[in-house]
Protein backbone atom coordinates (compact mmCIF):
# COMPACT_ATOMS: atom_id res chain seq x y z
CA UNK A 1 0.00 0.00 0.00
CA UNK A 2 3.01 2.34 0.60
CA UNK A 3 6.47 2.65 -0.90
CA UNK A 4 8.28 4.00 2.08
CA UNK A 5 6.07 2.80 5.71
CA UNK A 6 4.65 -0.75 6.25
CA UNK A 7 1.80 -1.23 8.39
CA UNK A 8 0.80 -3.68 10.72
CA UNK A 9 -1.87 -4.06 12.93
CA UNK A 10 -2.31 -6.52 16.10
CA UNK A 11 -5.74 -6.22 17.38
CA UNK A 12 -6.30 -2.75 18.60
CA UNK A 13 -2.72 -1.26 18.20
CA UNK A 14 -1.45 -0.21 14.85
CA UNK A 15 2.65 -0.03 14.22
CA UNK A 16 3.90 2.06 11.58
CA UNK A 17 7.52 1.81 10.24
CA UNK A 18 9.68 4.08 7.83
CA UNK A 19 10.86 1.77 5.63
CA UNK A 20 13.77 3.04 3.85
CA UNK A 21 16.85 1.31 6.45
CA UNK A 22 19.79 2.03 3.45
CA UNK A 23 18.91 5.75 4.18
CA UNK A 24 18.97 5.55 7.55
CA UNK A 25 15.01 6.01 7.15
CA UNK A 26 15.59 9.59 5.89
CA UNK A 27 12.23 11.79 5.82
CA UNK A 28 12.08 12.68 1.74
CA UNK A 29 8.75 13.94 0.29
CA UNK A 30 7.42 10.51 -0.50
CA UNK A 31 7.53 10.03 3.53
CA UNK A 32 5.54 12.46 4.57
CA UNK A 33 2.88 12.01 2.55
CA UNK A 34 3.02 8.75 3.10
CA UNK A 35 2.63 9.39 7.09
CA UNK A 36 -0.54 12.11 6.45
CA UNK A 37 -2.08 9.56 4.89
CA UNK A 38 -0.92 6.68 7.09
CA UNK A 39 -2.10 9.01 10.27
CA UNK A 40 -5.33 10.33 8.71
CA UNK A 41 -6.38 6.76 8.05
CA UNK A 42 -5.29 5.59 11.61
CA UNK A 43 -7.00 8.75 12.91
CA UNK A 44 -10.35 7.53 11.38
CA UNK A 45 -10.15 4.06 12.30
CA UNK A 46 -12.42 2.99 14.93
CA UNK A 47 -10.88 -0.60 15.34
CA UNK A 48 -7.05 1.24 16.20
CA UNK A 49 -6.64 3.05 19.55
CA UNK A 50 -3.05 3.47 20.19
CA UNK A 51 -0.06 3.41 17.30
CA UNK A 52 3.70 2.51 17.41
CA UNK A 53 5.73 4.52 15.61
CA UNK A 54 9.79 3.51 15.01
CA UNK A 55 11.73 2.43 11.38
CA UNK A 56 13.30 -0.21 9.73
CA UNK A 57 16.02 -2.02 10.92
CA UNK A 58 18.60 -1.03 13.96
CA UNK A 59 20.50 1.53 13.59
CA UNK A 60 17.70 4.06 12.73
CA UNK A 61 14.26 5.34 13.96
CA UNK A 62 15.02 8.62 11.60
CA UNK A 63 18.20 10.53 10.83
CA UNK A 64 16.36 13.16 9.29
CA UNK A 65 15.27 14.71 6.47
CA UNK A 66 16.54 13.93 3.12
CA UNK A 67 18.94 17.14 2.42
CA UNK A 68 19.50 16.36 -1.90
CA UNK A 69 17.55 18.85 -2.47
CA UNK A 70 17.99 21.40 -0.16
CA UNK A 71 20.51 23.44 -2.23
CA UNK A 72 17.72 24.18 -4.73
CA UNK A 73 15.36 25.63 -2.04
CA UNK A 74 14.66 29.21 -2.15
CA UNK A 75 12.83 31.18 0.65
CA UNK A 76 9.13 30.45 -0.83
CA UNK A 77 10.14 26.90 -1.47
CA UNK A 78 11.51 26.54 2.33
CA UNK A 79 8.61 28.07 4.27
CA UNK A 80 6.53 25.65 2.21
CA UNK A 81 8.68 22.32 3.02
CA UNK A 82 8.29 23.54 6.27
CA UNK A 83 4.99 24.34 6.72
CA UNK A 84 4.32 21.05 4.98
CA UNK A 85 6.32 18.94 7.34
CA UNK A 86 4.87 20.65 9.88
CA UNK A 87 1.21 20.11 9.46
CA UNK A 88 1.69 16.34 8.98
CA UNK A 89 3.62 16.45 12.92
CA UNK A 90 0.58 18.78 14.28
CA UNK A 91 -1.55 15.75 12.79
CA UNK A 92 0.69 12.93 14.93
CA UNK A 93 0.83 15.17 17.81
CA UNK A 94 -3.43 15.79 18.03
CA UNK A 95 -4.32 12.44 16.53
CA UNK A 96 -6.80 11.71 19.63
CA UNK A 97 -4.84 7.95 20.18
CA UNK A 98 -1.40 7.82 22.12
CA UNK A 99 1.28 7.62 19.32
CA UNK A 100 4.55 5.91 21.18
CA UNK A 101 7.68 6.67 19.20
CA UNK A 102 9.78 3.82 19.44
CA UNK A 103 12.97 5.37 18.68
CA UNK A 104 15.71 2.53 17.34
CA UNK A 105 19.03 4.41 16.42
CA UNK A 106 19.54 8.14 14.83
CA UNK A 107 16.57 10.19 15.41
CA UNK A 108 18.19 13.37 14.05
CA UNK A 109 16.78 16.62 12.80
CA UNK A 110 13.63 16.23 11.29
CA UNK A 111 13.77 12.45 12.75
CA UNK A 112 14.03 13.90 16.50
CA UNK A 113 11.09 16.22 15.83
CA UNK A 114 9.32 13.58 14.17
CA UNK A 115 9.42 11.50 17.83
CA UNK A 116 8.54 15.09 19.46
CA UNK A 117 5.59 14.78 17.61
CA UNK A 118 4.40 11.57 19.34
CA UNK A 119 2.33 11.17 22.74
CA UNK A 120 5.54 9.28 24.34
CA UNK A 121 9.29 8.22 23.55
CA UNK A 122 10.91 5.16 24.50
CA UNK A 123 14.10 4.46 23.49
CA UNK A 124 17.04 1.98 22.43
CA UNK A 125 19.83 1.87 24.21
CA UNK A 126 21.54 3.03 21.23
CA UNK A 127 19.46 5.80 20.08
CA UNK A 128 20.95 9.01 19.31
CA UNK A 129 19.02 12.53 19.26
CA UNK A 130 20.08 15.59 17.91
CA UNK A 131 18.90 19.15 16.22
CA UNK A 132 21.95 19.29 13.68
CA UNK A 133 20.26 22.27 11.63
CA UNK A 134 22.77 24.65 12.58
CA UNK A 135 25.49 22.39 10.71
CA UNK A 136 23.58 23.13 7.16
CA UNK A 137 23.24 26.83 7.96
CA UNK A 138 19.47 26.40 8.48
CA UNK A 139 17.36 26.18 12.20
CA UNK A 140 15.12 23.14 12.59
CA UNK A 141 12.00 23.26 10.33
CA UNK A 142 9.58 20.43 11.53
CA UNK A 143 8.90 22.18 14.75
CA UNK A 144 12.05 21.47 16.93
CA UNK A 145 12.60 24.97 17.48
CA UNK A 146 9.19 24.97 19.38
CA UNK A 147 8.38 21.33 21.20
CA UNK A 148 11.61 20.49 22.54
CA UNK A 149 11.89 23.93 24.65
CA UNK A 150 8.44 22.65 25.69
CA UNK A 151 9.68 19.11 26.22
CA UNK A 152 13.19 19.87 28.04
CA UNK A 153 13.12 23.85 29.09
CA UNK A 154 14.15 26.83 27.20
CA UNK A 155 17.97 26.28 28.50
CA UNK A 156 18.62 22.86 27.38
CA UNK A 157 16.67 22.99 23.86
CA UNK A 158 18.90 26.42 23.03
CA UNK A 159 22.21 24.54 24.03
CA UNK A 160 21.24 21.59 21.66
CA UNK A 161 19.51 23.78 18.88
CA UNK A 162 22.71 26.05 18.90
CA UNK A 163 25.63 23.75 19.10
CA UNK A 164 24.10 20.70 17.34
CA UNK A 165 25.34 18.15 19.47
CA UNK A 166 24.48 14.88 19.53
CA UNK A 167 23.57 13.05 22.91
CA UNK A 168 22.66 9.70 23.75
CA UNK A 169 19.70 7.74 24.98
CA UNK A 170 20.94 7.89 29.00
CA UNK A 171 21.27 11.83 28.04
CA UNK A 172 18.11 11.90 26.68
CA UNK A 173 16.28 10.15 29.50
CA UNK A 174 18.21 12.63 31.73
CA UNK A 175 16.61 15.77 30.19
CA UNK A 176 13.37 14.40 29.66
CA UNK A 177 13.26 13.94 26.22
CA UNK A 178 12.47 10.02 26.62
CA UNK A 179 10.69 8.25 29.41
CA UNK A 180 12.41 5.14 29.06
CA UNK A 181 15.91 3.46 27.41
CA UNK A 182 15.80 -0.34 27.07
CA UNK A 183 18.21 -2.87 25.53
CA UNK A 184 17.75 -2.60 21.75
CA UNK A 185 16.22 -6.32 21.19
CA UNK A 186 13.69 -5.27 23.66
CA UNK A 187 12.01 -2.06 22.39
CA UNK A 188 9.32 -3.30 20.64
CA UNK A 189 8.29 -5.52 23.23
CA UNK A 190 8.18 -2.66 25.37
CA UNK A 191 6.59 -0.22 22.93
CA UNK A 192 3.65 -3.24 22.89
CA UNK A 193 3.10 -3.76 26.56
CA UNK A 194 3.11 0.15 26.79
CA UNK A 195 0.46 -0.23 24.37
CA UNK A 196 -1.27 -2.52 25.95
CA UNK A 197 -1.17 -0.93 29.16
CA UNK A 198 -3.00 2.07 27.50
CA UNK A 199 -5.50 -0.15 25.50
CA UNK A 200 -6.56 -0.48 29.59
CA UNK A 201 -7.49 3.00 29.84
CA UNK A 202 -10.61 4.64 28.63
CA UNK A 203 -10.14 5.88 25.20
CA UNK A 204 -12.28 8.88 25.68
CA UNK A 205 -10.44 10.05 28.50
CA UNK A 206 -7.47 9.27 27.00
CA UNK A 207 -7.94 11.70 23.70
CA UNK A 208 -9.60 14.24 26.35
CA UNK A 209 -6.52 14.16 28.33
CA UNK A 210 -4.19 14.52 25.10
CA UNK A 211 -6.50 17.59 24.12
CA UNK A 212 -5.91 19.19 27.54
CA UNK A 213 -2.05 19.15 28.00
CA UNK A 214 -1.89 19.91 24.22
CA UNK A 215 -3.94 23.03 24.93
CA UNK A 216 -2.56 23.76 27.75
CA UNK A 217 0.75 24.29 26.77
CA UNK A 218 0.08 27.25 24.65
CA UNK A 219 -2.30 29.06 27.38
CA UNK A 220 -1.64 30.76 30.71
CA UNK A 221 -2.30 28.56 33.70
CA UNK A 222 -5.83 30.12 34.49
CA UNK A 223 -7.13 29.74 30.72
CA UNK A 224 -5.54 25.92 31.00
CA UNK A 225 -7.28 25.25 34.18
CA UNK A 226 -10.35 26.52 32.25
CA UNK A 227 -9.83 24.07 29.15
CA UNK A 228 -9.15 20.91 31.87
CA UNK A 229 -12.66 21.77 33.36
CA UNK A 230 -13.97 21.93 29.97
CA UNK A 231 -12.83 18.31 29.08
CA UNK A 232 -13.59 16.89 32.73
CA UNK A 233 -17.37 18.13 32.34
CA UNK A 234 -17.13 16.34 28.95
CA UNK A 235 -15.65 13.04 29.79
CA UNK A 236 -18.38 13.35 32.76
CA UNK A 237 -20.85 12.89 30.08
CA UNK A 238 -19.67 9.25 28.75
CA UNK A 239 -20.60 5.94 28.68
CA UNK A 240 -17.12 5.02 29.71
CA UNK A 241 -16.96 7.36 33.05
CA UNK A 242 -19.86 5.25 34.42
CA UNK A 243 -18.35 2.45 33.21
CA UNK A 244 -15.37 2.90 34.73
CA UNK A 245 -17.23 4.69 38.24
CA UNK A 246 -19.30 1.27 38.42
CA UNK A 247 -16.23 -0.86 38.16
CA UNK A 248 -14.08 1.13 40.36
CA UNK A 249 -17.13 0.64 42.67
CA UNK A 250 -17.79 -3.08 42.47
CA UNK A 251 -13.95 -3.99 42.58
CA UNK A 252 -13.75 -4.92 39.27
CA UNK A 253 -11.77 -4.33 35.78
CA UNK A 254 -13.59 -1.77 33.54
CA UNK A 255 -14.85 -2.56 30.38
CA UNK A 256 -14.53 0.41 27.93
CA UNK A 257 -16.00 0.99 24.62
CA UNK A 258 -14.91 4.46 24.21
CA UNK A 259 -18.23 6.24 24.19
Amino acid sequence: MYETLLLEKEGRIAIVKINRPDKLNALNSKVIDELEDVFTRLKEDPEVFVVILTGVGEKAFSAGADISGFPELDPIKAKEFSLKGQRVFSLIENLGKPVIAAVNGYALGGGCELAMACTIRIASNNAKFGQPEVNLGIIPGYGGTQRLPRIVGKGRALELILTGRTIDAQEAYSIGLVSKVVPLEQLMDEAKSLANLLLTKGPVALRLAIEAVNRGMEVSLEEGLRIEADLFGLSCATEDQKEGARAFLEKRKPEFKGR
